[in-house]
């Protein structure tokens, strides 16, 4: 069964046309006020179980219902949360038991909205952290490894390079670390409109929303897919300077497949599941699956390990609400580099868990999205292990949010999330480390140790994070910058060259050309337009080094260079170099970072425009 909880300022709703498979109800329309309101689907393996899947969702309703103290329930049928529904009869008497089950508790008001009608419903959600919530319910599945969330306690406080733990008070205030204190606090930020990146990732011709496809699967224009490749590459290739193997696998799964089943479930509530012929289907939410698939048929030596496993996930599928779906920050299909560490024990996870923090925080500088932490762990795993907590923010150099939990709720023990913040105050979750525990004996993943079978801890990493959050990072980043661009080496075009008038084209041609072969990517603007407007264009095309060919130039072969990173806002900063020297401006700016050519044509006056 799924379930989605929305504590709920109000919800009404109206049935309005019956189904074939329709319940009789006389109350077609009803509602409730300060109510956390129940959306369920109940799904083909719950009939397996029904007691065990009501009394679940009985405890999941109430304990959600007590968190944010309410005393109203509503439930609503939903088909919609699942692919895989049970026949309607089970439906309802799982549904009506649910209702029954909490009407006897005593200590709430509770409605059903009626099964099997075309309805329609005005909800207005509260907002807070806790107002939405998603649950999977599964009979029998009442995770023996792990401890039900209803008994979990989290506490925080923040460690600063020094050592010392502080009140997490200390850190409420302006700073891009506050902003993620704020959050992870529920701290409710004000904030109106889109975030920054949805209009400039349409304005600059990246990105754009495709209607005929699934909410939250984009459409990349040449510019915006230049982009992406180029940090796909540069993903590449910090892993394999830190020694993984890249590997290709499936997008979908049999959920037939026992382990595939069991670690799916761990996300049940956002999944695309589908039948196939008369196997159920998932797509992927990362690349765990195929990786794991591959190590549980290997022969794995000790000596073997670490063992880094890489794969550029394109696409990763998780079906997000769709109020939640925006922009690049949150997709129901993105691209995410993923490696998985195949580690000897836990020391030796512990130290792999340090490199890949370190790449982390590599990609923020390298990127220049500047990121913030937080680490968390179960308590047991901290006070054993508290010194090693202490050396890694003392080796990060800044602040970290420390979330301790009771006990363990996930297939880890430990993980670090990196954030960059929007320009509203947001985090943007992009790197990330986890020690999974779990995954080697639920995938039979293995080897010997003198005669003894080892099931050893597996390290998750994305050292970016997905591909389309760290252009949102980007994006978001502008809005920082007195003159807002995009790091030159993710520059579309790195230089545009201006011919002053006609008579100066085929000198500006060849210039191109020339720039072109230097493994440079520019373009002519060749078009019948003013020199304003083509200098005024280049600006809002973010262009770092523009060049102005005029008599001057040609006559002295000293080319006129406005650098846009040196520039301030009204006042273009220019220098006077030569071809050889621009080329070395060019190179000093890019440094040692992936490079590809152009993907749209190098002259303006034919390159199309998209949007």
């Amino acid at each position: 069964m799924r379930l989605l909880l929305i504590h709920s300022d109000s919800m009404e709703y109206e049935a309005r046309e019956k189904t074939r498979i329709a319940e009789e109800c006389s109350l077609l329309a009803d509602g409730m006020e300060e109510a956390l309101t129940v959306f369920a689907a109940v799904e083909q393996g719950d009939a397996d179980g029904i007691e065990d899947v009501v009394q679940q969702g009985i405890s999941e309703i109430v304990e959600t219902a007590d968190r944010v103290s309410t005393r109203n329930i509503l439930i609503y049928p939903y088909a919609h949360l699942s692919n895989d529904l049970a026949a309607p009869d089970t439906a309802i008497r799982v549904l009506a038991l649910i209702e029954q089950g909490l009407c006897d508790l005593g200590s709430y008001t509770v409605k059903r909205a009626p099964f099997g009608w075309y309805k329609s419903f005005t909800l207005r959600s509260k907002g807070h952290p806790l107002s939405e919530l998603s649950k999977t319910i599964v009979p029998g599945e009442r995770g023996e490894s792990a401890a039900p969330a209803s008994q979990v306690e989290h506490s925080f406080f923040v460690m600063t390079p020094d050592g010392v733990e502080h009140e997490v008070d200390e850190f409420l205030d302006d700073s891009a670390f506050g902003a993620l204190v704020r959050k992870e606090l529920g701290i409710a930020v004000p904030i109106g409109g889109d975030p920054i990146h949805v209009e400039l990732m349409r304005g600059k011709e990246l990105v754009d929303y495709e209607p005929a496809s699934d909410v939250g699967n984009l459409r990349w224009l040449p510019r915006g897919k230049l982009v992406r490749d180029l940090l796909a590459d540069y993903a590449l290739g910090l892993v394999l300077e830190y020694g993984g193997s890249p590997v290709e696998t499936p997008v979908m799964y049999d959920l037939g497949d026992q382990a595939i089943f069991e670690h799916a479930d761990k996300f049940g509530e956002r999944q695309y599941r589908f039948r196939s012929g008369n196997r159920n289907m998932m797509l992927r939410f990362a690349a765990c699956f195929g990786m794991f698939s591959i190590m549980r048929d290997m022969h794995i030596s000790p000596n073997t390990l670490p063992m880094k496993m890489y794969e550029l996930s394109t696409y990763s599928f998780r079906h997000e609400q769709r109020g939640e779906v925006i922009g690049l920050k949150r997709l129901r299909a993105f691209t995410m580099p993923d490696m998985h560490t195949l580690c000897r024990d836990l020391d030796q996870a512990l130290v792999c868990f340090e490199e890949q923090l370190r790449l982390g925080w590599r990609t923020g500088r390298d990127l220049e999205t500047p990121l913030v932490a937080a680490f968390r762990c179960t308590r047991d795993f901290y006070q054993e292990h508290r010194d090693w907590v202490a050396r890694m923010v003392a080796e990060s150099g800044a602040p970290m949010l420390i979330e301790l939990l009771s006990d363990r709720v996930h297939y880890w023990i430990a993980k670090i999330d990196l954030a960059a913040i929007d320009g509203q105050g947001r985090p943007v979750e992009n790197p990330t480390v986890q020690i999974d525990v779990e995954s080697s004996s639920r995938f039979g993943i293995r080897y010997h140790l003198d005669g003894t079978e080892v099931h050893p801890p597996i390290l998750h990493c994305s050292p970016t994070g997905s591909i389309e959050r760290v252009i949102c990072a980007l994006l978001e980043q502008t809005a920082r910058q007195a003159v807002p661009m995009l790091p030159e080496w993710l520059a579309p075009t790195q230089v545009r060259v201006i011919p002053v008038a006609e008579r100066h084209l085929s000198a500006a041609a060849e210039l191109v050309d020339r720039l072109s072969a230097e493994r440079i990517r520019v373009d002519l603007d060749d078009r019948d337009e003013s020199m304003g407007k083509k200098v005024r264009e280049a600006g809002v095309d973010w262009v770092p080094f523009v060049v102005v060919l005029g008599d001057a130039e040609v006559g002295s072969g000293r080319l006129t260079v406005t650098i846009r990173r040196r520039s301030a806002p009204n006042s273009p900063f220019k220098e006077q170099v030569t071809e050889e020297e621009l080329v070395a401006l060019v190179r000093k700016a890019t440094g040692t970072m992936p490079f590809r050519p152009l993907y749209t044509s190098r002259r303006l006056s034919v390159r199309p425009r998209y949007i």
